[in-house]
């Protein structure tokens, strides 16, 4: 044992950080088939990388059937079976859902994406879907086999997807009992789904954001033929197992989810749901890289003792701790948060509202750590680090990745201003960190967020990087110190 153990495993560091730490028996059993035979698949997919693509059948018939080598289903599938989407509806809380996430991303962060879009399909058709549309579907995401549904969310287009009401040019109209979708999204990750939640702006809608509206739509229509068509997959540097295309929709059945009013507000449902999950994401992979950076430290000499007692390298591998424990305990509450108010509908909640400062937060600040530690990770491998070969520099591309999806840090930052502005969210957090007692320190940081906001428009966008970064340690180190 060492004052760095917890490193090792995602279980010994959720146990670090839970004296009771909940589904404790379900993490272990998981964690030990990723020990035993997952870390092997996993890294042989990534060397492999993409997907393929079969369009045709032998008789020239659109199929698009995205074809994965047979261990990356096993991989799959048994995430779903241990419940990362059934449990969170069948218990009626996410804690199980991104505990597993957290415990899977330590060995492969990627296959949490199929998850998480997953789970973002199944929670707004409970939410929002008519009795019939979940009779039809619902069941099917929320299996406990290996015939389970997969869930994808495509909001974004070829213009972007942080300005949603300027890019999203996808169109729906009426038909009956349905809607008929025509458009081109861009980057659709699990493409091939067996259903999507799409953005779409139906004829006759309002210009801008206000004017979209959320869709479900099925791989395949009424008649049996393909619904949507997957027109390439892209290579990535990282997620490699995940199949993220282009999808264009042809008069693609769909069903509204809500109103077409409300959309927008369902649109950044979904997104919360994601941001989170790549919050959480984003630690695991912290501490997967951390734990790499350990073992060669522990292994490596240099002038005549083990790397890891020179002091500056001890130094530094003692601060990461500390930044994982405040970034872990960043992304927690924006899990605890959200489970509170995940089922709640407009108009939302001061509590909502609080939950929005802490999940922008908390996706700017956990991914910028990831990015962060597993460059500094790399650094220790020295030059076997830039070596596919040896596994260092993996860790590196999978956080790239983390710092864009889902709205970049660009993004998290105006979102976060908006809500303080429009909100007053900072209080409520203040409010918050200072339960117990209002240090001056939480005095402090509240007047310089205070002082930001009384800026003009465009100064205080320009400047609010600094203050964003300052806010999410903050409330990171104060959280970690509870």
């Amino acid at each position: 044992m060492t004052e760095f153990d917890a490193i090792r495993s995602p279980l010994k560091f959720l146990q670090s950080r839970f004296p009771n730490i909940p589904h404790r028996d379900l993490l272990q059993t998981e964690g030990g088939w990723w020990k035993d035979e997952g870390v092997a698949i996993s890294g042989a997919i990534d060397r492999a990388g993409t997907p393929w693509l079969r369009m045709f059948d032998r008789g020239g018939k659109r199929v698009d059937e995205i074809l994965y080598p047979r261990e990356y289903q096993s991989m799959l599938k048994r995430g779903y079976r241990a419940g990362v989407v059934w449990r969170a509806l069948e218990e009626k809380s996410l804690i199980a859902t991104y505990l597993l996430m957290y415990a899977i991303s330590f060995y492969d962060p990627g296959i949490c994406c199929p998850y998480t879009v997953s789970l973002g399909t199944a929670v707004p058709l409970a939410k929002y879907g008519s009795a019939e549309l979940q009779g039809h579907y619902l069941a099917q995401l929320l299996r406990k086999d290996d015939s389970v549904w997969q869930g994808a969310t495509w909001m974004t287009e070829l213009k972007g997807g942080s300005d949603l009401g300027a890019a999203v040019e996808t169109t729906a109209r009426s038909a009956g009992d349905s809607w008929l979708l025509s458009g081109e999204k861009y980057f659709t990750s699990n493409a091939g789904a067996e259903l999507a939640v799409v953005a779409a702006r139906p004829h006759g809608a309002a210009a801008g954001v206000r004017g979209l509206a959320l869709f479900l739509v099925p791989r395949y229509r009424k008649n049996g033929e393909l619904n949507y068509f997957v027109r390439r997959l892209k290579d990535k540097i990282a997620t490699r197992s995940v199949p993220t295309g282009e999808v264009e929709l042809k008069d693609s059945e769909g069903y509204l989810l809500g109103s077409a009013e409300a959309g927008v507000y369902l649109i950044l449902e979904v997104l919360n749901l994601s941001r989170v999950a790549n919050s959480v994401v984003s630690v695991a992979l912290a501490q997967r890289a951390m734990a790499e950076a350990l073992s060669y430290a522990e292994q490596r000499a240099a002038f005549g003792k083990r790397i890891l007692d020179h002091p500056l390298l001890r130094h530094q591998f003692e601060e990461r701790m500390k930044g994982l424990r405040a970034a872990f305990a960043l992304a927690w509450e924006s899990v605890q948060l959200l489970n509170e108010v995940w089922m709640e509908r407009p108009p939302y909640s001061e509590r909502y509202h609080l939950f929005r400062l802490v999940a922008h937060l908390a996706k700017y600040w956990t991914a910028e750590f990831a990015v962060d530690t597993a460059k500094w990770a790399m650094e220790v491998h020295g030059g076997l680090g830039v070596l596919a070969e040896y596994g260092a520099e993996r860790w590196q591309r999978e956080a790239m990745i983390l710092a864009i999806w889902e709205g970049t840090s660009h993004r998290q930052m105006l979102d976060g201003l908006e809500v303080m502005e429009r909100k007053k969210a900072h209080t409520m957090l203040f409010r918050r960190l200072g339960e117990s007692a209002p240090s001056k320190e939480i005095q402090e940081m509240e007047a310089e967020v205070e002082r930001h906001l009384k800026l003009a428009p465009e100064e205080r966008e320009a400047l609010v990087e600094p203050l964003f970064r300052r806010l999410a340690v903050f409330t990171a180190e104060r959280l970690a110190g509870r």
